[in-house]
């Protein structure tokens, strides 16, 4: 008997692709770690804007929260009922901040000038009294020599 032969007898074999699937993850979850480990926090902040820092700073906070709370689940503490679940939400109340701020500034600003331009050409009628200008059509002045 091989050694995985040996620990597949440990747990049931109907979650042995779980498992593997788990594993697989967590290796992605550390060479994630190992590259945002590799660059130093002040410099990779320099080259960040205030809004993209707090950011990162946000989705540092909630990975770190959220693998802990997977941590509690595998020592059989419920989760829910620790105060990890208010850090998370926490969390979650400023990242929806940081969006609200990202959609402001994504939002269409007004242009004033503009805006009264068009209000104004839009309401805009032609003096009658007036001769016809270039703007008028072919057919106010033939109505007009009529």
């Amino acid at each position: 008997m091989s050694e995985d032969d040996n620990n597949m007898e440990d747990y049931p074999a109907e979650i042995h692709d779980y498992l593997a699937a788990f594993e697989k993850s967590l290796v992605s979850v550390d060479e994630m770690l190992q590259t945002m480990m590799s660059v130093s926090r002040i410099e990779l902040l320099r080259k960040l804007e205030p809004l993209e820092q707090a950011k990162l700073d946000l989705v540092s906070a909630y990975a770190l929260n959220s693998m802990f709370w997977m941590y509690l689940a595998t020592q059989g503490i419920n989760p829910k009922e620790h105060p990890v679940k208010g850090e998370l939400e926490r969390i979650r109340t400023y990242m929806n901040k940081v969006k609200e701020i990202e959609d402001k500034k994504k939002a269409s600003k007004l242009d004033k000038g503009a805006a009264s331009r068009f209000v104004r050409n839009a309401l805009w009628e032609p003096n009658p009294e007036k001769e016809p200008t270039s703007k008028t059509s072919a057919k106010a002045k033939k109505r007009k020599m009529n």
